[in-house]
């Protein structure tokens, strides 16, 4: 190693920006294997996890609407007394 190093014209490295959060989460091992057994084509479990929390959300999501749109039909016809 040298004593001293010239950084005169160096540059900083990119920096990276997500709009993703890091967080630490604990899952059964079983379900981590399950995500891996499943990565293909240059992906990795965490995208899978990602992508089946998303699923469900929107899942969750379209059954509340089904069910608010299903009330709102139900008290509109008995108001018009259909």
């Amino acid at each position: 190693m040298r004593d001293e190093y010239d950084f005169t014209n160096s540059q900083r490295g990119a920096i990276v920006k997500s709009n993703k959060e890091r967080i630490t989460i604990r899952l059964d091992p079983d379900i981590i294997e399950w995500f891996r057994a499943r990565v293909s084509g240059g992906g990795n479990d965490q995208t899978l996890i990602n992508e089946a929390l998303r699923e469900h959300m929107e899942r969750q999501s379209g059954a509340d609407f089904k069910s608010t749109l299903r009330r709102v039909l139900r008290e509109e016809f008995t108001a018009a007394n259909l």
